[in-house]
């Protein structure tokens, strides 16, 4: 099995922010915001948390597939920040979306206070992810849904290399080398499960969602 190589915690350059935003992530966006959905049902009118919400394009999404959504996206990094208040503006949305740089591991939010909290791809960034993982829990409202989703670290490199010819084949160098440094990043499903056994949640609240993600779900359709 191979052993996971961190990352950095946060994209803290303009450039980073740029050469990330640029990258195709739509069909990722779009299936994700699609299985939430499915999962939650309509949004309620309460917000929504999403953490590490990086070029704030989860949001976005969100948005224009649920005429109720609203969300708070936080992120460590103001330089993806300042690039999601740019989109979220450009694309009109502004009303429904805000942004807020932060520390997921200890928000400053009361327990309970978002309908829903979803993170897609930030795990892998984090090099202990439980206190991330506990924060986020804690912030759902009673009836709401937890909806996280990253990277799955592969089994070997030839695995790592299909995934990244596959899905990454078509971008640029920068892009490939992220993606792989990310897979090599990613934790395991059964890593993942262990981790939110521990903070009391069932490990089949955790499952595979595709060749390359695992996706923590806990809601009221669950």
């Amino acid at each position: 099995m191979l052993q996971r190589v961190l990352e950095p915690e946060a994209m803290d350059t303009p450039e980073e922010a740029r050469d990330y935003d640029e990258m195709d992530h739509s069909a990722v966006n779009a299936r994700f915001v699609a299985d939430f959905l499915a999962l939650h049902g309509p949004c309620r009118g309460g917000e929504i948390l999403d953490v590490g919400t990086g070029p704030g394009r989860i949001p976005i999404a969100l948005c224009q597939t649920d005429r109720a959504a609203r969300v708070l996206g936080i992120d460590l990094a103001e330089a993806m920040l300042e690039r999601a208040r740019r989109n979220i503006a450009a694309l009109g949305f502004a009303a429904r979306v805000r942004c807020l740089c932060g520390d997921a591991r200890e928000t400053p939010f009361e327990g309970g206070s978002f309908e829903a909290v979803i993170s897609n791809t930030i795990i892998h960034h984090i090099p202990d992810p439980e206190p991330v993982c506990r924060e986020m829990a804690r912030l759902v409202a009673a009836g709401g849904t937890l909806f996280v989703r990253d990277l799955a670290r592969p089994d070997s490199l030839a695995e790592v290399a299909h995934l990244v010819a596959t899905y990454a084949g078509d971008e640029s160098p920068q892009a490939r080398a992220l993606f792989e440094a990310s897979l090599h990043a990613a934790l395991t499903l059964e890593e993942v499960r262990a981790l939110v056994r521990k903070l009391g949640f069932p490990a089949e609240s955790v499952a595979m969602t595709s060749d390359r993600h695992w996706t923590w779900m806990v809601g009221t359709r669950s």
